[in-house]
């Protein structure tokens, strides 16, 4: 009796963090789908625009765990790709052309573009030189944002209008856009799940564990791992274009390296290598930053070494907490 009880227990256990898993997502995209009618009882635009702002940057920081979770291809010009994506949107709507139809389709090629020439430069690389010139190419593209003075320079430029949807013009009203986003972020999710389960995904797995032992099987590293960096470019853009259509303004500060930077903090924040903890990584971080910077105007100085303390006391991030929590309170 006694070992079926320990056997029991066991099982228990290891079936826990699959348990986790598997309601997680479900309750943050139900929480994020009822925040529009719960925002209706108190500051609606307000509530409105931090959860679209949370939305996007759970879709980058997917994009980037993606590279750095399931690939082992810590990226620090990953910001490069949003801004690309959100440049698409503005100038082409300082030509007269506002139209998503044309817009985003634009900005995916344009951010996919570059992450397949970057890429294939990149990728040559490994460790410290990897993430040194992901770096470099961020920068370029940063400095080349700013010196387009006809697009507004180092000022950025504003969108007047959002995009129309075959000339419909329904992201004007937030709900509608929020829903986009949400949509989206949902979307990329799936996504993103479909690859990591895929043999494509399995195979890039392979590449981040061992990628001589991947090669001498007869796997192309170099092409499974530009084709992630592909993806992932492309899912950064697609942000980049939300962004652009929420904040109705583009700024060389959208690619800059300190971006970059807090797209690796979300992922780690939230867990290396989950997909649902970069979107909670988002959560938390740009809500910890909405909330601090409303107590003191040096909030920074409190922010860092809170993050830092999370990096280095967070093993797994939030979801490696919740993993053992959850795993104490089934066997208890």
């Amino acid at each position: 009796m006694a070992n079926i009880d320990q056997t029991t227990a066991v099982g228990i256990a290891a079936a826990t963090p699959r348990s986790l898993a598997a309601v997680l997502p479900v309750v943050i995209f139900g929480c994020l789908a009822v925040i529009p009618i719960l925002s209706t009882f108190g500051a609606e635009t307000y509530l409105l625009g931090i959860a679209i702002r949370i939305m996007i940057f759970a879709i980058a920081a997917l994009s980037l765990d993606l590279l750095v979770g399931y690939g082992a291809m810590t990226s620090f010009g990953h910001a490069a790709f949003i801004g690309i994506g959100a440049y698409a949107v503005g100038i082409l709507s300082a030509h007269g052309v506002g139209d998503a139809l044309i817009a985003l389709p634009v900005a995916l090629a344009a951010s996919g573009l570059f992450a397949l020439i970057s890429g294939f430069i990149c990728l040559r690389t490994k460790g410290a030189y990897f993430l040194m010139i992901t770096l470099a190419f961020g920068q370029m593209v940063f400095f080349t944002a700013s010196s387009l003075s006809i697009y507004g320079g180092d000022d950025g430029m504003t969108i007047y209008d959002r995009s129309t949807i075959a000339g419909w013009d329904i992201l004007e009203n937030d709900r509608v856009l929020y829903y986009l986003v949400f949509l989206s972020l949902l979307g990329i999710y799936l996504l993103c799940r479909s690859i990591v389960a895929s043999r494509f995904g399995r195979a890039l797995r392979g590449t981040k564990e061992n990628p001589t032992r991947m090669a001498t099987i007869g796997f192309k590293v170099f092409r499974f791992q530009l084709t992630a960096y592909v993806i992932a470019g492309m899912m950064a853009g697609l942000a980049g274009f939300l962004l652009a259509n929420a904040t109705n303004f583009v700024s060389p500060a959208y690619m800059s390296w300190q971006r970059s930077g807090e797209l690796l903090i979300m992922i780690i924040l939230g867990g290396t290598g989950r997909l649902i903890g970069a979107i909670i990584g988002s959560a938390v971080f740009l809500i910890l930053e909405e909330w601090l910077a409303g107590i003191t105007e040096h909030w920074k100085m409190i922010f860092g070494p809170l993050l830092v303390l999370a990096v280095l006391f967070v093993p797994g991030g939030l979801i490696g907490i919740g993993n053992r929590l959850f795993g104490r309170a089934e066997r208890d």
